[in-house]
């Protein structure tokens, strides 16, 4: 679903949070603020860390005298880029970042494929999503019904495929936590608790007409880019659990 740790450390421009759509991210030109082991600490960035079941960006980071891959970027108080050859690199350096693009855009479809999922499966049964997770290929989403003997892989798949061929807008908002906790629309709030108090405005990703909810991740400007999905495999998970995962034809 995307949602993750919010932060308000002012050191760092979190530049993937106020772009949309998420996918194509440009290559940006930053400076390096700190180097911790293998990680790097840029001053802005549009890569987008791992979080709410969506993989980190991957990419390469370049100066005048170096260059060296970026593993998966991952999630802190500022965004952490590891990368291979840190020795390379130093303090204050100007650097420029170029995002595997192919896998951001990849990752994006998937991500609002599973948006319209779990909000068709709530519709259609009362099922609540409980967890996700996302890759280029295949992605899967945990579902939690009172019984699941009602589910039915086929019907979800028609239903997912009729609303990514409808030219849906998705949109994103920042809204004040207030008024997400109290809109009636509003899907997947019950993990506001983790996220501070102190961070007053999150961002809400809408499928018009389809879904409302807080998410960090990245997701394309219009359903109609989104491939049909098809169905992958379905797996028991426990009492009212069951694991669905799907891909793209």
């Amino acid at each position: 679903m995307g949602y993750k740790q919010y932060s308000s450390d002012p050191m760092q421009e979190k530049l993937h949070m106020s772009r949309h759509p998420g996918t194509d991210p440009p290559q940006f030109e930053t400076r390096i603020h700190a180097i911790d082991g293998s990680n790097v600490l840029l001053d802005s960035t549009y890569c987008y860390p791992r979080g709410g079941g969506q993989p980190g960006d991957t990419g390469l980071l370049s100066s005048e005298n170096a260059e060296s891959e970026i593993n998966e970027v991952l999630p802190g108080d500022m965004i952490l880029h590891p990368i291979e050859n840190p020795e390379l690199f130093e303090t204050g350096d100007s650097v420029i970042c170029q995002i595997d693009v192919a896998r951001r855009n990849a990752h994006a479809l998937m991500h609002t494929a599973q948006h319209i999922v779990s909000a068709i499966a709530e519709d259609l049964w009362g099922a609540e999503t409980v967890g996700n997770q996302l890759t280029v290929e295949n992605s899967r989403v945990d579902l939690l019904f009172e019984d699941k003997e009602v589910f039915n892989p086929d019907e979800l798949v028609d239903a997912t495929n009729a609303i990514i061929s409808s030219n849906l807008a998705v949109n994103v908002h920042e809204w004040e936590r207030s008024r997400i906790l109290e809109h009636k629309q509003m899907r997947h709030t019950k993990f506001m608790h983790r996220i501070p108090s102190t961070i007053t405005q999150l961002r809400v990703v809408e499928i018009e007409g389809v879904d409302l909810c807080p998410c960090a991740g990245t997701h394309v400007s219009n359903t109609s880019s989104i491939p049909q999905i098809r169905f992958h495999g379905k797996k028991n998970k426990g009492k009212g659990r069951i694991r669905f995962s799907y891909n793209f034809e």
